[in-house]
């Protein structure tokens, strides 16, 4: 079940364990607040992209167990880790996980829709600080697999009418974001502010969009501490 460099993680939910591995890059409290973030319908259909260790529709599968998730990761270390992940849980059969390209994701899922994407996507775009030597690493950081119009692009091809794209990111691209998402028909609907605590700037942003929906943005700001 293990390759080398891998470990198993307690995540301290229902008993559910996370493969990780010291030669990928490791979820954070981004992952963690989108999959809190996310909003479903009872039994709805998810598709996360950029899934990595797939750690988003796993912690989303513990508050939302009658949805069936499906997960797209295009390396194929972090996809095969993910698959493992699935396995250990025994949610294979709730879980899918896919090794794909997001920029082909409406082509991967053709003919299906779902009532929510979501996505933590790499945060730099192109020449945005240091890049890392390891590429398995360095595309969770860095734009160099797909854009953040690729992201949203595919996701509005994917959501079916009223349905949501949900998105973790960083508040100095929140201009192009929302410009992409009302060009795609993702209408954003709700955009909280996360700062570390009151009187911080705020440095990452959950945002949510919703397909064809209308003209109406709700706001606030989360505290870490």
């Amino acid at each position: 079940m293990l390759l080398e460099d891998e470990k198993i993680e307690e995540l301290g939910i229902e008993g559910l364990k996370l493969i990780q591995s010291d030669k990928l890059f490791k979820y954070g409290t981004d992952a963690v607040l989108l999959s809190k973030f996310a909003k479903v319908k009872k039994g709805g259909e998810v598709l996360d992209f950029c899934t990595g260790s797939g750690i988003i529709p796993l912690l989303m599968y513990s508050q939302n167990k009658e949805c069936s998730f499906d997960a797209l990761e295009i390396t194929e270390k972090a996809s095969d880790m993910a698959r493992r992940t699935m396995e250990l849980n025994g949610l294979s059969d709730k879980i899918k996980v896919t090794k794909g390209d997001v920029k082909c994701a409406r082509e991967i899922y053709k003919g299906r829709q779902f009532d929510l994407i979501t996505c933590n996507p790499p945060y730099m775009d192109a020449g945005g600080g240091l890049v890392n030597p390891d590429t398995d690493k360095a595309c969770a950081r860095h734009e160099i697999f797909c854009t953040l119009e690729d992201v949203i692009r595919e996701a509005s091809h994917l959501v079916r009418p009223g349905g949501f794209f949900s998105m973790v990111h960083r508040p100095r691209r929140l201009t192009d974001i929302m410009s992409l998402m009302r060009e795609y028909k993702l209408e954003p609907k709700r955009l909280t502010f996360v700062a570390d605590s009151p009187g911080k700037e705020p440095d990452m942003i959950l945002i949510e969009g919703q397909r064809c929906g209308g003209k109406f943005l709700k706001t606030d700001i989360l505290y870490l501490k």
